[in-house]
């Protein structure tokens, strides 16, 4: 059985692709470049600004202009994290089902503390969660299993008794590295030829919803 339920947060729990596109395009628009269509951004928006900057300007972190560009991107993504971002459709439902089951969830993101808290804040789910684990919460992020097994120690569950549902393929390997039960977030940011079958996964969901068929494993 599951006693609970954790979220990896971008591409799983909530759609913030929007937010992250606009930020690059922001960065874009610095460098006179059009900016790029949403469907060309959401693949890489779990990837924070690394992944989102080398999609967007071909840059990665060691090159001459990568930290004035990547501040710039942060700077305009903190002040316009929740303008268009928005749980996805199902989790509502789900969260308020778990709840009512007294079932305890939260979410293990490597998106800093200083967007995470915030975001979650704004979307309305902050006092709600049973903890918020952010990627500089811990000494190491995903896939490192070490958020997990934190955030399994601040809700008092075994992490065997553990569900993570995340869309990245780092999450089910931190999910695995910290024997949770892993399922893949379908719906979420994968690119069109992800083979989800060589993940570690106990399965995946095409909707949030559908998590509660693996919650009596």
């Amino acid at each position: 059985m599951v006693d609970a339920v954790l979220f990896d947060l971008d591409g799983t729990f909530a759609d913030t692709a929007p937010d992250l596109g606009e930020a690059l395009n922001h960065v874009r628009a610095l460098r006179d470049l059009a900016p790029l269509p949403l469907e060309v951004i959401r693949p890489q928006a779990s990837h924070g600004s690394r992944g989102l900057l080398k999609l967007g300007l071909g840059i990665e972190p060691g090159a001459p202009d990568y930290e004035p560009l990547r501040e710039a991107f942060l700077q305009h993504y903190q002040a316009h994290l929740c303008d268009r971002s928005k749980v996805f459709p199902g989790i509502s439902a789900l969260v308020a089902e778990l709840d009512q089951r007294d079932m305890p969830w939260g979410i293990v993101t490597n998106k800093p503390h200083r967007y995470t808290v915030p975001l979650v804040e704004k979307l309305g789910y902050a006092t709600r969660a049973a903890c918020l684990v952010s990627g500089d919460t811990c000494a190491e992020a995903k896939p490192h299993p070490a958020p997990l097994l934190y955030a399994a120690e601040l809700m008092g569950v075994d992490t065997r008794r553990c569900l993570y549902l995340g869309d990245d393929l780092r999450d089910m390997q931190a999910a695995q590295a910290a024997n949770m039960i892993g399922v893949i977030a379908a719906y979420g940011y994968l690119a069109a030829n992800t083979e989800l079958r060589d993940w570690p996964a106990a399965g995946s969901v095409q909707t949030p919803f559908a998590l509660l068929r693996y919650l009596s494993l």
